[in-house]
């Protein structure tokens, strides 16, 4: 064998080991909801440098209706690139198809609020090298769970420092018959005011400034953005300082692909000037 083929076997190798020894592990955590009497699956993703000597910040990443914990590794794998360069533990858990995030009043099978907020946040401190406080843990989703993670923060800021949404649907009552809210919530119609308690928009009055960091946007071609829109203005009205971005697109994976990229940089950015 020749040298040249020698050099150029041994930097293959060497590559192929550098890439394996650089690259975020992905996990599914069986965690268990007391709550809802069952087990519910989470993808979570160390980072490359992940060690149990020290404490690691943590992005929960919320799917959107009629998807599963599996949705954001399986359509943007990229999203372990994320955890590796930002030192990051990234979670993604579980909200049902269309559980919204929500603690229904009608029915204690839909208890994700509880899950996500208290029960899954307690499973990751125990298991994993985490922060274990609200400096070193951030929300986002897309859509459904654009408005999960905000309800979330907005509600637990005990629990969450930083909060985003992509797309987030954050205005429920413009879709009283649609995405299943119904069954979560009882009918609009019959219960506005539950409506009301549990929308996004309408729980502004929860901030204070500075409080809470904030970043969300949506594709100016988005159904969403009205909603969107509303949420920017009250925030304006109230002098909560915000990151709010309105971008071309759709409600697409090819939008919320980019739009992960500028959230975890956000989030990163919290995580330092928090410590």
């Amino acid at each position: 064998m020749n040298t040249k083929k020698i050099v150029t076997l041994f930097l293959a190798f060497a590559t192929s080991f550098w890439l394996k020894a650089n690259a975020a592990t992905v996990d599914t955590a069986l965690t268990h909801s007391v709550a809802m009497s069952k087990d519910i699956k989470a993808v979570v993703i160390k980072p490359a440098d992940y060690s149990v000597t020290k404490k690691y910040p943590v992005m929960y990443l919320l799917h959107g209706f009629s998807g599963n914990y599996s949705d954001w590794i399986k359509k943007i794998p990229a999203i372990t690139k994320l955890a590796d360069t930002y030192h990051m533990l990234i979670v993604c858990p579980d909200g049902n198809f269309a559980g919204w995030y929500f603690d229904s009043p009608m029915n204690k099978e839909w208890m994700y609020e509880t899950y996500v907020a208290t029960e899954l946040v307690n499973y990751i401190d125990k298991h994993y090298a985490t922060i274990t406080n609200r400096k070193g843990r951030a929300i986002t989703g897309l859509s459904m769970g654009g408005h999960g993670a905000l309800f979330l923060a907005f509600k637990h800021q005990d629990i969450f420092g930083a909060a985003g949404s992509m797309s987030g649907v954050l205005d429920i009552r413009q879709f009283p018959d649609s995405y299943g809210i119904e069954q979560v919530l009882g009918k609009y119609s019959e219960h506005p005011d539950i409506w009301e308690q549990h929308c996004v928009v309408s729980l502004v009055y929860l901030l204070k400034p500075n409080t809470l960091a904030l970043t969300f946007d949506c594709g100016y071609d988005d159904g969403m953005y009205s909603g969107n829109q509303e949420l920017h203005e009250k925030l304006l009205q109230r002098k909560i300082p915000h990151d709010y971005t309105v971008r071309p697109g759709a409600h697409s994976w090819e939008y919320w692909g980019n739009a992960i990229n500028y959230q975890a940089l956000f989030f990163s950015r919290y995580f330092s000037n928090a410590k």
